[in-house]
């Protein structure tokens, strides 16, 4: 048996995938994200370009590739070439300590920018053009001024990576270099601790492209999770100034994470960008899913969240035509009757409790909230999707609303569930059951629903109709006027739901 020799794994590969909030960036991915740029950047000595983020040094290594091809006509001296390259147009802030050496190593192929092996014989420092300062949190009110970070989770001694990142922990990132950058490019940190209920994290990565925007560079390009595209965890002011800014010219979009990076989940999946100073109009918008890619290019501000699903815009212009009602309009906020979910049954009640276990009696002083709700026949619906993460199976398809059902008057719930509308008879609830499990009121939920909570405001899209009447498929296809291309693509996107 032949052994193949001559293999030598890059060890950048070898690393992408080690964690979901900070994911290491493996080379190939890099290189599409760089395609993105034009041509000419890569002919060009006075190019400049920055990761302020730098993890492994993966971005930076691959640009100076691709300016080593393009500078061989102009500096024909390869020496030469790769010390101006080095020196005058590639520059990295890293995230950690370690990541700095990670970066100096994959660059000047020494932790060491001055070392006897760097490939750089003009720095007269050991950090080259990589920095890394240790910057510390700024407190007000127990909570970091820059980046939102916990006093009590995030204030830890010098021997600790406090998560105090530099690029967004300070007021003026330009002064940091003092030089102008042509192309900002990273992969920055997805999320931080905030040191809420059940440790929960807030999201991050948006305030280094916002940051990025403050330098006015001509490009910026990272890779980031999707979950802004419908706002959120502190995201809402950030998704509505990224679908009303015009120079984003390039989105690329992965609703499932591991379709771009392999083996790592993150819920509501992943995206890179390229925002262009100069560009002004629509954004080419590519969705690749499973192998399936689909592209649009249109205004990303028609409606208030970023719709993914190309093909599903047209619908959603029909429905918005007939100006009904929102069904976020009627749907309950979470706690529709004030009652956490470790609530359980009381050995004894005026009212009968539905909880993710089961049902039992409960006691109605216990009640907070929604009193006008308890006579009433009530329709509810989990508030976790069936989908995992809130992402399609392998086949692209989705179930989107996990239960279904109608609870008679003095039945409360837990927070479990969303009360989606409540009747005076039996009959309306069982209509709006029935007509929640249609595949077009799911297909429209599921254009919102980026995660695995189902709230009140991801039934925008869905209509508020008369529950007088049972709402068949049909009759909702030809009240919206839907074509047979339009029908087969909610049909191919939204499974059966069963009784």
């Amino acid at each position: 048996m032949s052994v193949n020799t001559t293999y030598n794994p890059d060890v950048l590969t070898c690393i992408a995938n080690l964690s979901n909030d900070e994911v290491f960036t493996p080379p190939v991915l890099a290189n599409q994200i760089l395609d993105l740029l034009p041509l000419s950047l890569w002919k060009s000595t006075e190019t400049t370009f920055l990761d302020p983020v730098s993890k492994t040094g993966v971005f930076l290594r691959e640009i100076v590739k691709r300016l080593d091809v393009g500078l061989a006509k102009v500096i024909p001296d390869k020496e030469k070439r790769i010390n101006h390259i080095l020196t005058n147009q590639v520059f990295g802030i890293a995230i950690t300590e370690l990541t700095s050496l990670l970066s100096r190593r994959s660059l000047y192929c020494s932790k060491n920018a001055n070392g006897k092996y760097s490939l750089v014989n003009r720095f007269k420092n050991v950090e080259g053009n990589i920095k890394f300062d240790r910057v510390e949190h700024v407190w007000k009110n127990n909570k970091c001024t820059f980046c939102g970070a916990s006093i009590e989770v995030h204030n830890r001694g010098s021997e600790l990576e406090t998560h105090a990142y530099q690029f967004i922990h300070t007021e003026s990132p330009e002064e940091i270099f003092d030089m102008k950058f042509d192309v900002i490019v990273g992969n920055p940190p997805y999320q931080l601790n905030d040191g809420g209920f059940g440790k929960s994290a807030s999201p991050l990565y948006h305030k280094f492209i916002e940051q990025a925007i403050k330098l006015n560079p001509r490009f910026i390009s990272m890779i980031v999770p999707s979950r802004w595209f419908a706002g959120g965890k502190g995201l809402d002011e950030f998704r509505n100034s990224m679908l009303n800014d015009n120079r984003l010219s390039h989105l690329i979009d992965f609703p499932n994470a591991s379709d771009c990076f392999p083996g790592v989940d993150i819920a509501g999946g992943i995206c890179y960008f390229l925002w262009s100073r100069d560009h002004a109009g629509d954004c080419e918008v590519t969705t690749i899913n499973s192998g399936l890619t689909t592209k649009s290019t249109r205004s990303l501000n028609e409606f208030n969240t970023l719709i993914r699903d190309s093909n599903a815009i047209s619908i959603i212009r029909k429905v918005n035509q007939k100006k009904d009602l929102s069904l976020s309009k009627q749907v309950s906020s979470r706690k529709p009757f004030g009652l956490s979910t470790n609530i359980r049954p009381t050995k004894t009640g005026d009212l009968i409790l539905r909880w993710n276990g089961g049902e039992g009696p409960f006691k109605k002083s216990e009640i907070t909230t929604g009193f006008e709700l308890i006579n009433k026949w009530k329709v509810i619906t989990s508030k976790v999707s069936y989908d995992h993460a809130g992402q399609p199976d392998k086949q692209g398809m989705r179930k989107v609303l996990s239960i279904v059902d109608v609870l008679p008057p003095d039945y409360v719930c837990t927070e479990t569930y969303l009360v989606a509308g409540a009747f005076d008879n039996k009959e309306e609830a069982e209509n709006l059951a029935s007509y929640l499990k249609t595949k077009f009121v799911r297909f429209l939920v599921a254009q919102m629903s980026f995660s695995q909570d189902i709230t009140k405001d991801r039934f925008l899209f869905a209509p508020s109709l008369s529950m007088k009447k049972k709402w068949s498929e049909k009759d909702l296809y030809e009240r919206y006027g839907l074509t047979k291309d339009e029908i087969t693509h909610i049909s191919n996107k939204i499974k059966p739901m069963e009784d």
